[in-house]
């Protein structure tokens, strides 16, 4: 099996077991498993936020799944315990489907590494 086919059989498998899980059954989309993803990062399960705290979310999910490419590392988490990055490397400039593929990619190998996925 080639890499992009694995790679789609894997991001299948995540956007299947997410939507169940999240959606009931409703297909999510890349930006919702980006959301998810800095929700858990945070780890404050039990709080509501505000449209640009979710964005603040997504941030930490983009940072955190870029962060074994070599783009940014973890510098501190403030007192609140929202991590903050810093960009190591800037990200080079990519057409919109590269940009999804690398982040998919990413994507698959978080839950790879959580053992969310086999």
């Amino acid at each position: 099996m080639s890499r992009d086919e694995k790679l789609k059989e894997r991001w299948e498998l995540v956007v299947e077991k997410l939507s169940n899980q999240f959606a009931d059954g409703d297909i999510l989309d890349l930006d919702a498993i980006i959301y998810l993803i800095g929700f858990q990062e945070l780890g404050q399960l039990e709080r509501s936020f505000k449209k640009d705290q979710k964005l603040d979310l997504m941030h930490i999910a983009i940072c955190k799944l870029l962060t074994p490419y070599g783009y940014y590392e973890l510098d501190f988490v403030d007192d609140e315990g929202w991590p903050h990055y810093k960009t190591l490397e800037t990200l080079p400039h990519l057409k919109a489907g590269e940009q999804s593929v690398l982040m998919k990619e990413a994507i698959v190998n978080y839950f790879l590494e959580t053992e969310y996925i086999n």
